[in-house]
């Protein structure tokens, strides 16, 4: 059983980790555990390297962005909410993307084979909810639509983003003809 202060802790390292590599990526431990608020050996007993770091901060992003689904699917249409989950998850894939130097190969796999099962269980559940709403054509395939978000995080983003416009293409071919 871990203590509500470690668990604190934690949460607080992973939430300044996250802000400090959405910037520039150059930020080192010691500024991490500052930002967070926790001395330097709060930190390392939490996450020995900078690898580990990185990647908790990916699972932390992966779990957030799919426990949204079941909320977003209560607050929006099934299309907004499938809309709205999809930018999150480009904006996540942005941000893993430029961590990239900061993982080995085997940091990458061990991504790859986490997110994969549960990034298309989620798209399966927004998609069959639009199904059932009759906004989503019958032949969706999650997979397809993964696919699909590669291009959709690769997009330019000067002089202004383009991955809205594109996703929104995208979900007009998704509608029933």
């Amino acid at each position: 059983m871990v203590r509500s202060d470690a668990r604190e802790n934690r949460e607080r390292i992973l939430v300044a980790a996250r802000e400090a590599f959405a910037g520039d990526g150059e930020v080192s431990m010691n500024q991490i555990a500052q930002r967070a608020g926790v001395g330097a050996g709060t930190l390392y007993r939490n996450f020995p390297t900078r690898e580990a770091l990185v990647l908790a901060v990916y699972r932390h992003e992966l779990d957030r962005i799919l426990d949204s689904v079941p909320v977003l699917l209560a607050q929006q249409p099934p299309i907004d909410a499938l809309r709205l989950w999809t930018l999150d998850l480009v904006a996540a894939m942005r941000q893993k993307h430029g961590l990239g130097d900061a993982l080995g190969p085997g940091a990458h796999q061990a991504i790859a084979e986490r997110s994969a099962e549960p990034v298309i269980a989620a798209i399966t559940r927004l998609l069959d909810a639009g199904k059932r709403a009759g906004a989503v054509r019958a032949d969706a395939d999650p997979g397809d639509y993964l696919q699909f978000t590669a291009a959709l995080w690769r997009a330019a983003t000067e002089p202004e983003d383009r991955a809205p416009r594109m996703l929104a293409l995208l979900l007009d071919g998704l509608r029933p003809h």
